[in-house]
């Protein structure tokens, strides 16, 4: 039996001969696969934003400057009717660049964030009641806006649990006067094979705007190295999904392979056409500079190399491990060359290497700190999401911290003080599995005005109760037991326990092995 195209064939050949409906399948078969193809790239941003509405939730991809659609924030400032926004981020960006843009131009209502990190403009607006905040650990954020695009309206996450998050005591919105105009809502709580856990509303965004690297007109997306973040979850997600990619390809240009977003989500497609920044560039340090002093030179400095050295010694062979902002971030410096340890960075990095050489810095290649890193051969890049999910399912072995104050039951806090507000970031989610993740805490043993860090029970809002296992400070370190307190197990060379009491408000009990600090 001939085949329907062949059938076809013969139709278009004996166009003159036949009914008037059959030369209509002939024109029909000759030239829809030009009229009817799909295609959802359109020529500019302000072809893609013309339909777009104000007083709607809008998805944006990105992390610190990275994976960030700038081309189409840049055109909503231009729009000053689309305002009344409730953003959805990990963060606002910078003043004068990415959301920092929508919060300047008063086109943003709310955010939903987990950081509000160095943006001034963005804390002040908060905490002056210019702008409503709902303040969200990283992980939970980012499986909000992945159940949201799946159809899950709601789900149980293990972190934020015995926090303001759970009791519903989050500032969303300050008076003109500093004081609280409302709330959060407490969060239904359930226990889960003897483990407690908040429930989270997912995220249905109105429209989402992504960063891709390529994106054919079929609307199929593929990312690189950390722009993933959160663009491909919140790709999933949206009503209107417009995305800004690098390149645009021909069908079959990206790997079947590769293809990180499917054109199924996806609506329409522009050129981005705003260069790519990096925000935090930090370079491999020198071998002079290293002779000086890893971390510079100074009495602070080597308080500090002290206690990074230590923290070093935490390393196992085979460990995957996380690292917090500051101190932590150089512990890698240390580690023994016969230790190969697999490093994790939230924002979607599994094989991190050491910072890179003068010139060699990659916009799309950052850590949690939204500083410039390398990949180690062998590393895998993923979306926030997936990073987030192997960190509260205990994937990663042992983490490492900084802390404004712990208890003396291994509570933690390190995302608050008073007056000012940096935003959880990943570190509810990182200590929210503390009986598979080991938690290590590295501080200076006092504040800069000499006030006890390690205290009976923490002042500020915590990020997690009962949670931290060892905490390194310049004078000392102590494991921790959730249930009987801390041991001094070490104190660094000259430093006396007496003088660890004086500077320790917590009651702690001596090890009968006690040592010397490891260096």
């Amino acid at each position: 039996m001939p085949s329907s195209v062949t059938l076809c064939l013969r139709t278009a050949a004996n166009f003159g001969k036949t009914s008037p409906r059959a030369r209509f399948l002939a024109r029909t078969f000759a030239s829809s696969s030009r009229r009817h193809e799909i295609n959802k790239v359109v020529p500019s941003a302000e072809e893609a934003l013309k339909d777009m509405k104000g007083d709607s939730t809008l998805l944006c991809g990105g992390f610190g400057l990275c994976g960030v659609p700038d081309t189409l924030i840049n055109q909503v400032e231009k729009l000053p009717h689309i305002k009344g926004l409730t953003a959805v981020s990990n963060n606002a960006g910078v003043p004068g660049s990415g959301l920092g843009k929508l919060l300047a131009s008063k086109q943003v209502k709310k955010m939903i964030a987990s950081y509000v990190g160095e943006n001034k403009v963005f804390e002040q607006m908060y905490l002056n009641g210019e702008i409503e905040l709902e303040l969200t650990p990283q992980g939970t954020l980012a499986e909000r806006c992945r159940a949201g695009g799946a159809g899950i309206p709601a789900f149980y996450t293990p972190a934020a649990v015995g926090t303001v998050v759970q009791t519903g005591e989050l500032p969303l919105k300050h008076n003109s006067d500093g004081t609280v105009q409302s709330y959060s809502a407490p969060r239904d709580v359930k226990v889960f094979a003897g483990k407690s856990y908040v429930m989270e509303e997912s995220i249905k965004g109105d429209y989402a705007f992504i960063k891709a690297w390529k994106a054919d007109r079929l609307g199929n997306c593929m990312f690189r190295f950390a722009a993933a973040n959160f663009n491909g979850a919140m790709a999933r997600n949206a009503k209107t999904t417009i995305v800004e990619a690098e390149h645009i390809v021909e069908p079959g240009d990206i790997d079947p392979a590769a293809v990180h977003v499917p054109g199924i989500y996806v609506t329409k497609v522009i050129q981005s056409t705003t260069a790519k920044s990096i925000e935090k560039v930090v370079n491999a340090r020198s071998p002079e500079e290293m002779k000086a002093g890893a971390l510079g030179s100074g009495d602070a400095a080597s308080k500090r190399e002290r206690i990074v050295r230590r923290a070093a010694k935490e390393f196992k062979n085979g460990m995957y491990a996380n690292l917090g902002i500051g101190m932590p971030m150089l512990a890698p410096t240390f580690v023994d060359p016969s230790v190969e340890v697999q490093l994790q960075s939230e924002n979607g990095i599994l094989g991190l290497g050491p910072y890179p050489q003068q010139g060699q810095e990659d916009p799309d290649l950052i850590n949690a700190g939204k500083e410039t890193v390398t990949l180690k051969p062998g590393a895998a890049c993923f979306g926030s999401d997936e990073s987030f999910g192997m960190i509260r399912a205990g994937r990663i072995d042992l983490t490492i911290l900084g802390a404004m104050q712990v208890s003396a039951k291994g509570d933690l806090a390190n995302w608050m003080l008073p007056g000012k507000i940096k935003g959880f970031g990943g570190a509810m989610d990182l200590v929210s599995n503390p009986e598979k993740t080991k938690v290590v805490v590295t501080m200076e043993h006092t504040d800069k005005k000499g006030r006890p860090k390690i205290l009976k029970q923490c002042e500020f809002p915590l990020t997690g109760r009962a949670c931290v296992s060892m905490i390194i400070t310049e004078l000392g370190v102590f494991d921790v037991d959730f249930t009987n307190g801390l041991t001094l197990i070490e104190h660094a060379e000259g430093v006396t326990v007496e003088e660890i009491q004086s500077k320790t408000e917590a009651p702690f009990r001596v090890s009968e092995d006690l040592k010397v600090m490891l260096q």
